[in-house]
């Protein structure tokens, strides 16, 4: 942990949060600023900058978290999906969003909106050449070549 992250200083009880969930390892929050009612933030407590960087135990650790509050959310504000992503932005320490989706745009990317809320649009699609050589380059990640 270290004294000057926001994150951390929540997970030493310095700073006061909403909790919703904690163990040893975990620890779950309502994001202040929410997207909408239910949005909550789950984190590491130890200092990790980058989800990519989280040891694999705890990363699991984080998403069960996040099934368990997803399935919970569905039943509380009957929604059909909710959604899990990473983004760190405006805080450096690794945390998960988990928001209740009440519209299939709720949480997507902007390009899927060029046509409106309630339209969509499919981004440009890259040659399969490009396709399979951006595959490869990720599949190196798992060992694979």
């Amino acid at each position: 942990m270290t004294d000057d992250c926001l994150f951390c200083r929540i997970a030493k009880g310095e700073l006061p949060a909403h909790r919703v969930y904690e163990d040893e390892h975990i620890m779950a929050f309502l994001d202040l600023h929410p997207i909408r009612a239910g949005h909550a933030l789950v984190i590491p407590k130890a200092h990790h900058v980058w989800f990519e960087d989280l040891p694999e135990d705890l990363a699991t650790r984080i998403t069960t978290c996040a099934q368990v509050l997803a399935r919970r959310m569905k039943a509380l504000y009957g929604v059909e999906r909710v959604s899990m992503f990473y983004t760190g932005i405006h805080v450096p320490h690794a945390h998960a969003h988990v928001v209740p989706m009440h519209h299939v745009h709720d949480v997507s990317s902007q390009i899927y909106l060029k046509d409106g809320p309630e339209g969509y649009s499919l981004p440009p699609q890259l040659a399969d050449e490009r396709m399979a050589e951006i595959a490869r380059d990720l599949q190196a990640a798992f060992g694979a070549e």
